[in-house]
């Protein structure tokens, strides 16, 4: 089964160094800093911006796991962690990056 066929669940426990390593090389342009899963999209505008913004917005309010977001011009910064596991990372947060991996990829123009 892969992330995208996998949804966020409630109190989804922190990960070890293994399963974090393991998932991480299934959402390739992804990076762990400060105990923070993180990704810059790079976007044509600000109207694009904001358009994968408020897609990716739809997406976490599903999946109720919602990421730092960090706006500017022609970037989005995305920065999950899972607070209800003591700020670790959790299979939620490679969930959600998958999917925001997979909004960025059917964009209009990608």
């Amino acid at each position: 089964m892969t992330l995208l066929d996998q949804h966020c669940v409630e109190g989804a426990p922190a990960l070890d160094a293994a399963a974090i390593e393991t998932l991480q090389q299934q959402v390739p342009g992804w990076m762990i800093q400060d105990r923070q899963l993180r990704r810059s999209f790079a976007l044509r505008d600000y109207h694009e911006t904001i358009k994968f913004v408020n897609t990716l917005a739809e997406m976490v309010h599903q999946e109720n796991h919602h990421p730092t977001l960090e706006v500017t011009y022609r970037h989005c910064v995305v920065s999950y962690q899972t607070h209800s596991a003591g700020g670790a990372l959790s299979l939620n947060d490679f969930i959600c990056a998958a999917r925001a991996d997979a909004i960025y990829a059917q964009r209009a123009g990608a």
